[in-house]
């Protein structure tokens, strides 16, 4: 219930399932512009303190919001406290940080949502940079740790100078976003903007999922600096660094084709194809038979590796799960017709070559030829035979991927009328 006197919500009138909420001038819907979602899992130690802190920054600027504590099957006293502290919980029975979220997220009913950690690592008494940057119109305020400080003993060594670096970069080079914390456990979004991107991973690659899209979606990323210190536990943390690190790493080349098969196919058929070129008329210093084997072998691997990237964005579009790349150009120019027309053409090339081989193996009274010689021919007509059949096999698989299906219509319930008299 509203107290005009006070601008607060009395928190006694709504019960323990009510969240925090006190009036402030931005308010949305039911009223709550912010809330805050904290996932937890046997967080026994820390989860009042960090509720308690983002009660009182709530209260203190005048901000209408909801704490919400996504539990994640905890067998401790963690749901009792949270919502002594004045948190709504959430349980969510699926494992996993990004299920813990997911659900948290889906339950808010703010506005704009902030989720960190229940560890008690981050700073819940300075939430203003976040706010102020989704009131400003940015879809997704990401903490920066490195900006704003972090505490001996708060990140491990391996995390600080190794593992977060790499993943930021290897993020900002893959997606170009401007994010140089990936990682960060505090962040803030848009609900609707977040809601939008389809989130899914059940783990702790549900940071990058976020950022991943978000980038991938165009949407408005800023970073705020953030302290991070000692988290407040005793136990030992739920992060494993090589396992975690690894998931984190593989989202970020699975979803990018781009780079994940399409620049080192590039790379792997200019230089195989250039090569057996040379090779097959004449050698390269040492290089020779052996040289011409490997080149041929080099550009099939590099052809893969294209295909595999046309077949791998066209799936990850057709399915929703990633926007129309930067390899839309190529695919509408390869049509099902034109890849056939291509891959035929190199089928006939490589059997008109081995036609010739057979014909210089004749002319020789099918008797031993010059090895030399006679691999530059036969080379040659593998790759056309091999590359042409990829091509045919590829378009035909690109073609069946790209077909639009419509959503399946519900099956219509039975009126009065459809029954029999």
């Amino acid at each position: 219930m509203y107290t005009a006197s006070n601008g607060r919500y009395d928190l006694s009138a709504m019960g323990n399932l009510a969240a925090v909420a006190v009036g402030g001038e931005q308010l949305q819907g039911d009223g709550i512009e912010l809330s805050i979602v904290l996932p937890c899992l046997n967080e026994a130690e820390t989860v009042k303190t960090c509720v308690g802190k983002a009660v009182r920054w709530l209260a203190d600027n005048g901000v209408a919001g909801e704490v919400i504590v996504a539990d994640n099957g905890s067998t401790d006293d963690s749901q009792e406290l949270a919502i002594e502290a004045g948190a709504r919980v959430v349980s969510v029975r699926w494992k996993g940080y990004g299920n813990a979220l997911l659900h948290g997220i889906r339950a808010a009913r703010g506005t704009y949502v902030l989720m960190a950690d229940a560890d008690d690592s981050y700073d819940l008494e300075n939430l203003g940079p976040f706010l102020e940057r989704l009131r400003a119109g940015d879809d997704l305020v990401m903490g920066n740790r490195f900006a704003g400080g972090i505490e001996d003993g708060a990140m491990p060594w391996l995390h600080k100078w190794i593992g977060n670096p790499i993943l930021s970069f290897v993020g900002r080079l893959f997606y170009k976003t401007p994010v140089r914390d990936f990682h960060c456990g505090i962040r803030a979004f848009r609900k609707d903007a977040i809601d939008g991107l389809g989130l899914r991973s059940g783990g702790m690659e549900f940071a990058s999922e976020m950022v991943v899209k978000a980038s991938l979606a165009n949407l408005k990323i800023t970073e705020v600096p953030t302290t991070l210190r000692p988290d407040g536990r005793t136990r030992r943390p739920h992060l494993r660094s090589f396992r975690d690190g690894w998931r984190h790493l593989r989202f970020l080349l699975l979803f990018c084709p781009h780079w994940m098969f399409v620049v080192p196919g590039v790379v792997a058929f200019s230089i195989g194809a250039v090569g057996a070129t040379i090779l097959t008329f004449g050698h390269i210093g040492g290089l020779d038979i052996a040289g011409l084997l490997y080149a041929s072998a080099l550009t099939i691997i590099g052809y893969q590796a294209l295909w595999f990237g046309l077949l791998m964005q066209t799936y990850a579009e057709s399915r929703g799960i990633l926007p129309p790349g930067r390899m839309k150009g190529i695919r509408q120019y390869l049509t099902l017709e034109r890849g056939l027309i291509l891959g035929v053409l190199m089928i006939m090339v490589g059997l008109f070559v081995a036609v010739v081989s057979v014909v210089r193996w004749r002319n020789a009274n099918f008797g031993a030829l010059n090895p030399t010689e006679n691999v530059r021919v036969i080379v040659p007509a593998i790759l056309g035979l091999v590359l042409g059949a990829q091509t045919v096999l590829g378009s035909f698989s690109i073609g069946v991927l790209g077909i639009r299906t419509a959503e399946p219509t519900a099956p219509r319930a039975a009126t009065s009328s459809d029954r029999p008299a």
